[in-house]
């Protein structure tokens, strides 16, 4: 049981580094996208149709950029480690020898 474990927390930790590394490819730009578009959102109801870029307005879209990229990173994490713990799960299930089996009538003997 305890190679079954040691594959589970590998496929979990491959599945992480996978994950980071498709943020970093595909999700850093949507991130800052989505988190600078829902800040203007939030800007948009609170201030009225037209907002001058004062500072305020500028440090809450800079905020909501950076939660952007955060939310969108541990996404990716996240279903990253899912993926990797389900792989690993199934190569555990394929590779872990299945265990002896003594017939019901038969005792075990030790020496």
């Amino acid at each position: 049981m305890k190679a079954r474990e040691t594959i589970v927390r590998m496929g979990t930790k491959i599945g992480a580094a996978l994950g980071g590394l498709s943020f970093l490819v595909f999700g850093v730009i949507p991130g800052f996208y989505f988190g600078s578009y829902g800040a203007m959102v939030v800007l948009k109801h609170l201030l009225g149709a037209g907002g001058e870029p004062s500072v305020v307005v500028r440090m809450v879209v800079a905020v909501g950029s950076m939660l952007g990229i955060v939310c969108v990173g541990s996404v990716h994490l996240v279903v990253g480690s899912i993926v990797g713990t389900a792989l690993g799960y199934m190569v555990a299930s394929v590779t872990s020898p299945s265990e002896a089996k003594t017939p019901a009538g038969e005792a075990v003997r030790t020496q």
